[in-house]
């Protein structure tokens, strides 16, 4: 099993769920956070003045998948979250040693 970590911009996530339902993930953990890679935050203006922001506001995805589609998954990933542009995002793929459904006891890849 894998755990596949996605680190995206917030308005391709849409797309990114739906990429993902396409290739049928019935599951997967967003949350919003903020952070900066090679950029360096970002540079805005507001009303005249310039800041800079440290933190770029970004969404992450987490999910767990079978070794058989964690491929599938993250090619879906980032083929909708791609822009072009710097800041799209990252992809991690992780082992997974374990998992357990909590409501049924399941274990391994049945609790997925």
């Amino acid at each position: 099993m894998k755990y596949i970590i996605a680190v995206i911009q917030p308005h391709r996530l849409e797309a990114v769920r739906t990429a993902l339902n396409n290739i049928g993930v019935q599951g997967m953990t967003v949350s919003e956070v903020r952070g900066f890679g090679r950029q360096k935050g970002q540079t805005e203006i507001y009303r005249g003045a310039e800041y800079t922001m440290q933190y770029v506001p970004k969404v992450k995805i987490e999910i767990a998948a079978n070794d058989g589609v964690a491929d599938s998954v993250v090619d879906a990933i980032g083929e909708s979250a791609r822009t072009g542009h710097i800041g799209d995002g990252k992809v991690f793929v992780l082992d997974l040693e374990g998992v357990m459904r909590v409501r049924t006891g399941e274990m391994g890849a049945d609790a997925l």
